[in-house]
């Protein structure tokens, strides 16, 4: 069974997303579905790993866990925003908490999105096509 409709075709083929989780499990589960997809995929385990990837890497995406050791998704995010220049990077926040309070917090840390915990799989390959297709 396929993981989602593919809009994008050979155009998204490649596309590199820096994920940042620090549950093993969801990284592995998350890189099987993404490089399915023929995505390019690297992660990192805590936020300040994310910033550090992100300046060294050309990204096109970022899926931001929000609870992570040493640097929150939350700070990470600000980080990022701080030190852009020139393009925006989307970042889809990563969360278990969906209240609408937590939803706002993503958005005013700098984030463009998020998805809840546990994830659904269909819902992220959306986001990412969403946001992939806008390059």
């Amino acid at each position: 069974e396929s993981v989602a409709p593919d809009p994008g075709g050979q155009e998204l083929a490649g596309l590199r997303l820096l994920i940042a989780e620090d549950d093993a499990t969801i990284r592995q589960v998350l890189a099987t579905m993404l490089q399915r997809l023929q995505f390019s995929v690297d992660f990192a385990e805590d936020g300040a790993k994310v910033v550090e990837m992100w300046r060294q890497g050309e990204y096109d995406l970022i899926l931001m866990d929000v609870q992570m050791p040493r640097m929150d998704g939350f700070q990470a995010t600000r980080a990022i925003r701080e030190q852009e220049q020139g393009g925006r990077i989307p970042i889809i926040a990563m969360t278990a908490h969906a209240m609408k309070e937590d939803q706002r917090r993503c958005l005013d840390a700098g984030m463009d999105d998020y998805i809840s915990k546990p994830i659904n799989f269909k819902e992220c390959i959306e986001k990412v096509m969403g946001f992939a297709c806008r390059r």
